[in-house]
């Protein structure tokens, strides 16, 4: 996603503006006593891959229960499903990246299939990335729709992925129900408008070490905003660290690192941030609760 850099964050905010009438039903969950969920990884990057061991312990030490390991290509899922069946606290997602142009095209009824085991709780990451690619990216919004309708057929929430296709991505998702399967909008970058218009979908928003960097001000006017019960954490690891690791290989255990600055920009400390978009990771991913 989109590296900025810039000044710092805002100070806390607590209007939720379009969002004071949103009602969100009670959930009882029997929830972990660990603090952190990423709720976006991909542990079996190479970077990552070669040293499990070191990731585990990282994340024990900083209190990340558990993790999200995202499919992005079809070739490549069965290395995913088999780490999270070696690891209780790993779960899987199966998708094809909007940005994987040669690789193969996923089938409603393949990405259903694979979605059925109890590990794999998501489909995705799927979504429009008009930044990396251009042209004619027609067959980008067919692979959403194609996303979408496996999403909604295996009653399980999507990951999307979006980058500069922002109205596009809105407009595929109300014209295929989306809503009906819910997910999650991963690494937002997006205005407080956007957020506002998936969170109407019912979609969840997740923050990524980018609301650290330093001209991220926007985005966390954006964390600051929204309703705390609608948002997840993440590290996407390997990619965007967060400050204080900026520029080294990210892992789940930093994600603790952008519940922090969650928590300074809304002045909640870092357990309540932690302690809520776990639960809300747990409500989105009802397969995956402990």
């Amino acid at each position: 996603m989109q590296d900025p850099s810039g000044k710092s964050g805002p100070k806390p905010l607590h209007n939720h503006g379009a969002f004071k009438n949103l009602y969100l039903a009670p959930c009882a969950l029997n929830f972990v006593s660990e603090m952190f969920v990423d709720s976006h990884c991909h542990i079996n990057f190479p970077d990552l891959a070669s040293k499990l061991p070191e990731i585990f312990d990282l994340m024990t030490a900083n209190q990340v229960s558990h993790a999200l390991c995202i499919g992005v290509e079809l070739e490549k899922f069965p290395d995913i499903r088999a780490l999270a069946e070696a690891h209780s606290n790993v779960y899987a997602s199966v998708g094809v990246h909007p940005d994987h142009e040669d690789c193969t095209e996923p089938t409603v009824e393949e990405l259903v299939a694979l979605a059925d085991h109890p590990k794999v709780v998501a489909i995705g990451e799927t979504g429009l990335d008009y930044f990396r690619l251009t042209g004619d990216l027609e067959w980008q919004r067919e692979r959403f729709r194609t996303h979408i309708r496996a999403a909604r057929t295996c009653g399980k929430p999507f990951v999307i992925h979006t980058r500069s296709a922002a109205d596009d991505t809105l407009r595929i998702m109300r014209e295929e129900q989306a809503g009906e399967a819910g997910g999650v909008m991963h690494c937002f970058t997006e205005s407080l408008a956007v957020a506002e218009a998936a969170i109407e979908l019912g979609f969840y928003i997740s923050f990524s070490g980018i609301v650290t960097f330093k001209n991220a001000a926007a985005l966390r006017e954006v964390a600051a905003s929204i309703p705390l019960e609608r948002m997840l954490i993440e590290t996407d690891a390997p990619y965007l660290a967060p400050v204080p690791h900026r520029w080294h290989i990210n892992q789940p255990g930093f994600v603790k690192h952008v519940a922090e600055e969650i928590g300074r920009v809304r002045g909640l400390s870092v357990e309540a941030v932690g302690e809520a978009t776990s639960q809300n990771f747990f409500r989105l991913v009802a397969a995956a609760r402990p």
